[in-house]
């Protein structure tokens, strides 16, 4: 008999044909495989038990980065010449195939890079149909090699044979390389002048063991690095970067030295050695001093850590002989730099030299970020290893859709049929070099995934960037969704869910449906539509924007609306006298309100108050330093919680964040140290969190709590929250496959404006 297969999913660039090739011969089966625009395709002729075998051993035993999502059978076949082949790719259609992330180096591979006897010995780009670059050389799909960035490297005679292989690893291998064919690694100045005579990578060795600052670049980008013992070179990267506080990943060579810095247990492991290979973010070992600068992450508990996911890395950190920090290159506020000659021009001032190469980066890519709660990895940042890895909505969009974004830690989501494809970060969108990513980036997913966008979803804020681009799309409809009811549906979403929940959306700030900054929302929702069921009572913002870069002037502005003698408090002296002559002013501002000190329910400005009233933090040189390092400070063994009064307006619950200060500076006065304060203060906001809820499960029968937002990216709250729901009955959902904070935002909004087009 005669059968058609087709093979949707992520089939490409996983070594699936070769897989197909391999399991019909042995199968005795004649046809053909090969990619085109919707995945893989197979034609089969031979005896009906060997074709019912293949069928399931198809799917059983399909390779480990593959992705099947459908498998279709239609009876056909064509005549053959009695073999099985692998025919060339069809490039006509639109593209409905998925695109694999880039891949860690392999276990094979990585001993062929050590093994003096093979020609790839010590080679820094050994790659096989199990590693290597994906999505960042990616032109165009199907993914063939002339439509990637290894398009102009012609594979010599060693490189075809195995790519003709069948018994071969690289057999239909799109990036194979080896030294006498592939790319060539280099090691310049600013001016893009080679260095003298020997091995680039001995070079760039010295160059960090010498104290400089070394360009690398990597799969999607380059990154800065410094030995990360080295407190002079951490500094100045530091200083050349313009980064004041925001600490540094550091990248060990293997377990054993991540071991040595922080406490790894078996999750953590996973995250680190797992394909992906995103920073993860890890307690420090108490018996590390002198081993990783103070420069490098300053006053943190805890540190990023990640292991080698190129060859090149891991041959740099042999040859180094120690940790090294590597962190995005580019300037605050601006997209990692991924373009040959931009980073020359742009990064000149910071880098003392340049380790690069002549394998384009087509698309950028920035690490991602994760962290260990409650036994799972969660991802603070979604980019390079998962990105773009689709998620799966509850229904199918009826037609496709963009989901813009929120103006920080930006990410967009394309969706089609049931996929939602999230992009990797690209940052905040106030800079123009991000803004011209975030386009570039929306016009070639949407080239590659074959998505042109009818919907259009973006944040009610009307001076966002993501905003103002959605509302300049001619050929598209808008969908306005609120930032919080976004945060919520992109927790459904991350979960596989659509129902009606308890949804708990805490963060730093979102244009509310009324006009005015919301940040400590308890609604009730799913992915149509919501209902502001309570939130945290308004305070003034004094300043507007400028009291989230000055928590103090929240500390003031909570202060001035308390009655009694609150100002007196140990910690209300103390931040005044910090503050000087402004204190008396911005208190003022704070009760005379109005467009100058404009009303928020937001969570993340409450946590603002506490930290400077505690001495955490008055000034912040990033989002959420504040709240950062006033969970890093609690004392973990302090149960106490702060209460907060809870009153019904319009049958609406308001909740007053004012006594958690009133709280706080209570025991300031009596000599409570911030650990305490700090530890009584999460305790306080878990507490009122499952108050809130288990009055609105009284209201309305909801059982399922839903929690997101920047906020919740605090373990300790998270955690602890989990925890206490969980106890009074509750089911909980939270984030791990996007993140809690403003990166997860476009997946709601495309989740919403699916479900509201299917159903309107």
């Amino acid at each position: 008999m005669g059968v058609r297969v087709r093979v949707e999913g992520v089939v490409q660039g996983v070594g699936f044909r070769p897989f197909v090739h391999g399991l019909a011969t042995r199968l005795g089966l004649a046809g053909r495989v090969g990619n085109d625009a919707r995945g893989v395709f197979v034609e089969l002729d031979g005896e009906r038990d060997r074709i019912a075998e293949f069928l399931t051993r198809l799917e059983r035993d399909a390779p480990p980065l593959a992705a099947i999502e459908r498998v279709t059978v239609t009876r056909g076949g064509r005549a053959s010449d009695g073999r099985f082949q692998i025919v060339p790719s069809e490039r006509s259609g639109t593209p409905r195939t998925l695109v694999s992330p880039d891949i860690a180096t392999c276990a094979d591979c990585l001993a062929e890079l050590a093994d003096p006897a093979d020609r790839r010995y010590r080679y820094p780009f050994v790659n096989c149909v199990n590693c290597g670059p994906r999505l960042t050389i990616t032109r165009a799909l199907p993914y063939d090699r002339p439509l990637t960035t290894m398009a102009g490297f012609a594979m010599c005679d060693a490189c075809l044979a195995e790519y003709h292989d069948p018994a071969d690893r690289r057999f239909h291998a799109q990036p194979v390389c080896c030294p006498a064919c592939g790319p060539t690694l280099r090691l310049v100045d600013a001016r893009d002048t080679p260095q003298a005579g020997g091995d680039p990578l001995a070079g760039a060795a010295g160059v960090l063991r010498g104290g400089g600052v070394l360009a690398v670049k990597g799969l999607g980008g380059y990154h800065l690095a410094v030995v990360a013992s080295d407190e002079r070179a951490a500094a100045e990267l530091r200083r050349r970067k313009r980064r004041q506080d925001k600490p540094f990943a550091v990248m060990v060579a293997d377990l054993a030295q991540a071991r040595r810095l922080c406490e790894v247990d078996a999750v953590a492991e996973a995250l680190l050695t797992g394909r992906e290979r995103p920073v993860v973010l890890l307690p420090r070992r108490a018996d590390v001093s002198g081993a990783v600068a103070v420069a490098v992450a300053p006053g943190r508990r805890l540190l990023g850590l990640m292991l080698p996911y190129t060859p090149l890395h891991h041959l740099l950190l042999a040859e180094t002989g120690a940790p090294i920090v590597l962190t995005s290159a580019n300037l605050a506020g601006e997209p990692i730099e991924y373009d040959d000659r931009a980073a020359l021009d742009r990064l000149g001032g910071m880098a003392d030299a340049f380790l690069t190469h002549d394998r384009p980066i087509h698309l950028r890519a920035d690490d991602s970020v994760a962290r260990v709660v409650r036994g799972r990895g969660t991802l603070l940042r979604r980019s390079r290893g998962h990105a773009p890895a689709p998620f799966t909505l509850a229904w199918e969009a009826p037609r496709p859709v963009l989901g813009c974004g929120a103006a920080l830690k930006n990410t967009f989501c394309l969706a089609r049929g049931r996929h939602a494809f999230v992009s990797p970060h690209l940052g905040d969108l106030e800079g123009y070099e991000t803004l011209r990513a975030y386009a570039a980036g929306i016009e070639h997913f949407s080239a590659l995934l074959g998505v042109r966008p009818e919907v259009v979803a973006h944040d009610l804020h009307p001076d966002y960037p993501s905003t103002r681009y959605a509302l300049g799309l001619p050929d598209a409809e808008p969908v306005p969704v609120q930032h919080h009811h976004a945060h919520i549906a992109s927790c459904l979403a991350d979960n596989g869910e659509h129902g009606r929940v308890i949804g708990v959306a805490f963060d730093g700030l979102g244009y509310g449906a009324d006009g005015t900054l919301w940040g400590g929302e308890f609604l009730l929702a799913d992915l149509v539509s919501f209902e502001r069921a309570g939130h945290l009572a308004p305070v003034p913002m004094p300043g507007g924007e400028v009291a989230i870069r000055q928590p103090w002037r929240m500390a003031a502005a909570y202060l001035a609306g308390l009655d009694g003698p609150e100002d007196d408090a140990a910690g209300a002296t103390a931040v005044a006298r910090r503050a000087g002559a402004r204190w008396e002013s911005v208190t003022a501002l704070a009760r005379r309100g109005g467009a100058a000190a404009p009303p928020t329910s937001s969570a993340g400005r409450l946590f603002d108050a506490v930290a400077a009233l505690a001495g955490v933090r008055d000034t912040i040189t990033y989002e959420g330093q504040a709240a950062i390092e006033l969970e890093q400070l609690a004392d973990p063994g302090e149960r106490g919680a702060y209460p907060a009064g809870i009153a019904r307006h319009d049958g609406v619950l308001v909740v007053a964040g004012a006594d958690l200060v009133r709280a706080a500076l209570e025991d300031l006065t009596r000599g409570a140290g911030p650990p305490v304060v700090s530890a009584r203060f999460h305790n306080g906001v878990r507490e009122l969190i499952v108050r809130c809820c288990t009055a609105l499960r009284e209201k309305t029968g909801l059982t399922t709590v839903a929690l997101s937002g920047g906020v919740f990216q605090n373990v300790l709250l998270a955690e602890r929250t989990v925890e206490r729901l969980e106890c009074a009955g509750f089911r909980v959902l939270t984030h791990a496959g996007v993140p809690a904070g403003d990166g997860g935002i476009s997946l709601g909004q495309a989740a919403v404006a699916a479900a509201r087009d299917l159903f309107r």
